[in-house]
């Protein structure tokens, strides 16, 4: 095959990464691939750490970069992987995460009743019939239906390359030293054992590191309350706004952002109107924030104050607890809020409410990260002796948190 489509980016994080075959070429150059240049990686952490601001589009190149570096290593231990294969597994992981709307998850609270997991797995059927059938093997992987588990492990798994790239690349951009991981050990370190992605015993402590990085990172940076606070507002911000629009209100919005506030979009819409997953391509974090932006001066109260509070960043307040959020607290809040406010009723919950979130480093109970020892047995990772996991990253963290603004 003549590669007359090679191509190579040069990426702040891994330096050049090579684009050498054209199916590859073709899905980056598509526009639904494209629109992942205009969705941040992630949403309004920049809100606290400016540098946040690295896209989609930048993490899925960077996890077909690892997804490259990956295969390689395994093939040069004596695993068989095919060309089609592992031009698949590259397929498979550039797309995981196409399916991701503006600002990622808040969309799917708000205006469009659909996990992105399931757009990506509509738009990768797009792809694949526009494609005339090139990417059938590449929908098997990502689905976990190929023979070969461990290629689907490599997408998707506790130790797959989606997270090693987003806690390296977020790690980078945020300048958070705790999430630096030893991702190129870990690969060096990747073998097969009957079908399943295995750690050489020799990477049990990078894989260990890893593990700790991402609970650190949950709670330093995913889960810091300044974004914890930005990102419900948004949410709010489109709840209200999806409420107005289904009464009637006038609303300042793009064509595709307007098609997605005044009609009810569930699965269904996506697979019965063929219009709704064009519009859905069409919507990026641009759309909302030009729509945020103009609704600053609506005359829906509720609305004009959370538009503009997000807008300046005047960020409600969070206050973290290892218990249920008191009822009375709340009621005491929302009372000052609508003293200072002028707002009664459902609009004070736009204002002031309570939720949870919880984080697991390591799920014992999910698809388990096994180290192979060299006299031949496996052993999943948190139950080595001694192991750092088994003490203190299997317990899941939940944490309860009221936000309010600064009254």
């Amino acid at each position: 095959m003549v590669l007359s489509n090679r191509k190579i980016v040069n990426d702040p994080v891994y330096g050049f990464i090579t684009i050498d075959h054209p199916l590859i070429f073709k899905i980056i150059s598509h526009p639904y691939y494209q629109r992942l240049r205009r969705i941040h990686q992630m949403a309004l952490a920049q809100m606290v750490y400016p540098g946040a601001v690295h896209t989609r589009f930048l993490h899925s190149l960077g996890a077909y970069h690892l997804m490259c570096n990956a295969l390689q290593e395994i093939k040069g231990k004596g695993v068989p992987i095919t060309d089609e294969e592992e031009l698949a597994s590259k397929i498979a992981i550039l797309l995981h995460d196409i399916g991701h709307g503006p600002y990622s998850h808040a969309l799917e609270h708000s205006l469009v009743d659909v996990g992105h997991e399931e757009i990506s797995q509509l738009l990768m059927q797009a792809l694949n019939k526009e494609f005339e059938g090139e990417l059938d093997l590449a929908i098997e992987i990502f689905n976990g239906r190929y023979h070969k588990n461990f290629l689907h492990q490599l997408v998707s798994s506790q130790l797959d390359v989606d997270r090693m790239d987003y806690l390296n690349r977020d790690s980078f951009f945020t300048g958070v030293s705790e999430g630096v991981i030893g991702y190129d050990r870990i690969l060096k370190m990747l073998t097969v054992r009957n079908g399943e992605l295995m750690v050489e015993e020799k990477g049990i402590y990078s894989v260990e590191k890893f593990i700790v990085a991402r609970r650190l990172m949950y709670w330093q940076v995913y889960l810091h309350k300044a974004v914890l606070s930005a990102e419900n507002m948004l949410v709010k911000i489109l709840s209200r706004a999806k409420k107005l629009a289904m009464e009637g209100a006038d609303l300042f919005a793009s064509p595709a952002l307007h098609h997605f506030l005044y009609k009810k979009i569930d699965k269904q819409s996506f697979i019965e109107q063929q219009d709704c997953l064009s519009q859905f391509c069409l919507l990026d974090d641009y759309d909302i924030m030009g729509a945020i932006k103009a609704w600053t001066i609506h005359s829906d109260p509720v609305l004009s104050l959370l538009c503009n509070w997000l807008i300046n960043r005047k960020l409600f307040k969070v206050q973290l607890s290892s218990q249920p959020i008191d009822p009375a607290l709340i009621a005491g809040i929302k009372e000052q809020a609508s003293a200072k406010f002028g707002l009664t009723g459902e609009d004070l919950d736009y204002l002031v409410f309570s939720d949870e979130t919880s984080v697991r480093a390591y799920n014992v109970n999910d698809e388990k990260i096994n180290i192979l020892f060299k006299n031949g047995i496996v052993k999943d990772i948190s139950s080595i002796d001694d192991a750092l996991v088994t003490h203190t990253l299997a317990i899941p963290i939940k944490k309860f948190y009221i936000c309010h603004p600064k009254i």
